[in-house]
């Protein structure tokens, strides 16, 4: 049986965009401990500084319970292990464990009897049951259910977004046995107001958290395709969806670039699981090659409508503004935008990248892309691919970077119409 809420200690183990905000509201009620194996990072919070900028100053001393450390040994204290490290997929699509298997030998290492451990990593359903709970077995010596107990609550953080926080969305809970859930249900519903919703099982969780950004994922598909036939048609995909906005049932997804952690990574985890059992998944395959392949769509757009302007492709200057995923944010994981860069490379142009939300070092290890202040006077081509709202000033005085003949690439419908030669 799992302890009551009076005598937990928590651990969150993982410091990035989901796993930071849910320490710090773990740590204004329990004891919790904030573990990375950064120890830069771990340095950084530490001195109340959060470079993914989704936590301030003032949260970090509020949660007067929390402490940061990247020593696994002091995880020894606690009772309640959340885990909330990065799920990737390698070069091949295929889903990276290595994060999650890794922090369940962490976690394993230091489980006593009674210990709870909830997983928050976005995974395939059967993976806490089928790919964790054996390593925590292993490293503890405990059996699940009776020496520890596991749950699955995933996480719900939407990057950048100061309207959407932690506690203001639902979580969704699950656990092992009827009083794991109970009490995993429970420890979530003491932090976040927006209140839980508690899951039959833990299949059941893990996979309500795969479709959520798959059914985004294939919205965003669709809405990609048309924009490629109405290209073709020469009607602006802006003014379609504006006219068919207007019946109260039709969803307002837009085309777009689609990066970041989730959505264009979560619908592989789902697909792998099916292929695995027999099952060939063909909708949200084709889904993520619509959305795989926006970046050469776009740059054959743009390299189309220079050839038409009479500009000279190869060693045209271009500047590409933004990098990260999402506007208004530092976070650069599974940014499509270097794709375009690495499109237009093939042409031989001359790419400057500007970007205030991201960190230059960041993008050089991650994308080899430097990022640069823009010059006045020397573009043939604009790309503006992230709107962070720095650019909404920039567009005012966009032609201050442009040479006399050029192409303004709008990708996210920011841009009035008469600034823009292409609209995405």
């Amino acid at each position: 049986m799992p302890m009551d809420l009076q005598t937990t200690q928590a651990a969150v183990i993982g410091l990035g965009y989901v796993g930071l905000p849910l320490a710090v509201e773990f740590g204004k009620k329990y004891p919790t401990i904030g573990f990375d194996i950064n120890k830069a990072r771990i340095q950084a919070l530490k001195e109340g500084k959060d470079a993914t900028l989704e936590v301030s100053t003032q949260e970090l001393s509020e949660s007067t319970k929390l402490r940061f450390t990247s020593n696994p040994d002091e995880l020894c204290s606690c009772n309640v292990f959340v885990v909330t490290v990065p799920t990737p997929i390698d070069e091949y699509k295929r889903p990276d464990l290595r994060p999650l298997l890794g922090a369940s030998e962490t976690v394993g290492k230091v489980l006593t009897k009674g210990s709870v451990v909830i997983f928050e990593s976005t995974v395939y359903p059967g993976a806490t049951e089928e790919d964790c709970v054996p390593i925590l077995e292993a490293e503890s010596g405990l059996k699940v259910n009776e020496g520890f107990f596991v749950g699955y609550s995933p996480e719900r953080i939407n990057t950048g977004d100061k309207q959407h926080r932690v506690t203001q969305i639902l979580k969704v809970t699950s656990g092992s046995t009827p009083e794991a859930a109970r009490f995993i249900d429970s420890f979530y519903q003491s932090v976040i107001p927006a209140g839980t919703h508690l899951a039959p099982s833990i299949k059941v969780a893990e996979a309500a958290k795969v479709i959520e950004n798959t059914q985004r994922d294939l919205n965003i598909a669709l809405i990609n395709e048309l924009a490629m036939i109405f290209s073709k048609m020469g009607i602006d995909t802006s003014d379609v969806l504006a006219a068919a906005g207007t019946k109260w049932n039709f969803l307002p997804f837009k085309p777009g670039l689609v990066g970041g952690h989730c959505i264009g990574v979560d619908p592989y985890y789902l697909t792998h699981k099916a292929q695995s059992i027999g099952y060939h998944p063909e909708v949200i395959l084709a889904g993520r090659r619509i959305n795989d392949g926006m970046s050469e769509f776009v740059v054959s757009e743009l390299v189309k409508e220079m050839l038409r302007k009479g500009i000279q492709v190869a060693g045209a200057r271009i500047l590409v503004l933004g990098v990260t995923f999402k506007e208004n944010c530092p976070d650069i994981r599974n940014s499509r935008v270097p794709d375009i860069v690495e499109e237009l490379k093939e042409f031989n142009t001359l790419i400057d990248v500007y970007d205030p939300w991201a960190i230059s070092a960041e993008t050089e290890a991650e994308y080899g892309i430097s990022l640069v202040e823009p010059e006045k006077n020397a573009y043939n081509a604009v790309v503006l691919a992230v709107a962070h709202d720095e650019f909404r000033q920039l567009a005012d005085n966009l032609e201050q970077y442009l040479l006399e003949t050029s192409v303004v690439y709008d990708l996210k419908q920011f841009l009035p119409s008469d600034k823009a030669n292409l609209r995405l």
